[in-house]
């Protein structure tokens, strides 16, 4: 049985992939998530702090809804990687995002993060921040060595 980071990390996309349109596409997502092999648990839990203290999705589609609340102003959108934390059940994914919004030419750049929470094999939360430092500060973990760039030291 794969680990949790390796079952998120198998699920993320290139930086070539635009978020954007396959989220907003009914049936591209439907494909993306069949692709998935059914380790997103039908009732996930997501949310995005920074759209509403408390707001939470639930099922695959509330999982789409939040995405498309997200991705609103966004013409298009791409996300990458920089690195996986596994923490126990759960998993932190550092990202670089770039986007372009609809009223732009040119696009702008996120680094921010998510926290992936594994049960049963299978993705039962996942948690979006705008930062990395809510990210770090939400679930209390740091990356080997971030603690001391933070810091300065």
């Amino acid at each position: 049985m794969a680990g949790a980071a390796d079952l998120v990390r198998a699920l993320l996309p290139g930086p070539e992939f635009d978020l954007a349109r396959v989220v907003r596409d009914e049936e591209a997502f439907r494909a993306t998530i069949e692709a998935s092999g059914g380790v997103i648990d039908p009732d996930v839990e997501s949310s995005a702090p920074w759209m509403g203290e408390g707001r939470c999705y639930r099922g695959l589609e509330g999982f789409r809804s939040m995405w498309l609340d997200w991705l609103e102003p966004w013409a298009t959108y791409h996300s990458r990687v920089e690195g996986i934390v596994e923490e126990g059940d759960r998993v932190l994914v550092l990202i670089r995002d770039r986007g372009r919004p609809h009223d732009a030419d040119a696009e702008v750049e996120l680094v921010a993060g998510s926290v992936w929470t594994v049960r049963d094999g299978k993705i039962a939360r996942v948690e979006f921040y705008a930062t990395r430092e809510e990210l770090f500060e939400a679930t209390g973990i740091r990356p080997p060595g971030e603690a001391r760039r933070m810091s300065g030291s």
